[in-house]
C-alpha cells in the first residue's frame, strides 16, 4: 500500500506557480526527441529505401545477384511485370520478385569477387 502511494505521489504535478515554464520545457523536450527519432531512424532508412530501389531499377542481364534468402545467381532476363529470371545453374532458371534481391549482399559478391 506504501509503494503505490509513493508512486501517486510521484505522478502528481510539482505544486507551485511556475508550470508556464515546465511547459515550454516539456515542449522543447519533445521536439528534441521527435528529431533524434528522425535523423537516427526514419531518414537513414529512407535513404536506403532509395538506394535499393536505384538498385533494382538498374538491374541488367548478366548482374551476378544473392536474393534476400541467398540464392546466388545470374540475372538472365528482366521482365516488365516487376520479376526476372535468374540463372542458378548453366540451365536452370527460376523467376524471383525484383524486390527479393539484397542490395547488400549483392554488393558484397561483387566487391569479393572484384578483389580476387
Amino acid at each position: 500500500m506504501m509503494e503505490q502511494m509513493n508512486v501517486f505521489l510521484l505522478m502528481a504535478p510539482p505544486s507551485g506557480g511556475a508550470q508556464g515554464g515546465s511547459q515550454w520545457f516539456s515542449m522543447i523536450m519533445m521536439g528534441g526527441i521527435v528529431l533524434v527519432f528522425w535523423l537516427f531512424m526514419i531518414r537513414p532508412q529512407a535513404k536506403k529505401a532509395k538506394e535499393q530501389k536505384k538498385f533494382i531499377d538498374n538491374l541488367q542481364k548478366g548482374d551476378k545477384i544473392v536474393t534476400i534468402a541467398g540464392i546466388h545467381g545470374t540475372v538472365n532476363k528482366v521482365n516488365e511485370d516487376n520479376t526476372l529470371q535468374m540463372e542458378v545453374n548453366p540451365g536452370s532458371y527460376i523467376k524471383i520478385e525484383k524486390s527479393a534481391i539484397s542490395s547488400e549482399w549483392t554488393a558484397a559478391l561483387n566487391k569479393a569477387a572484384a578483389t580476387k
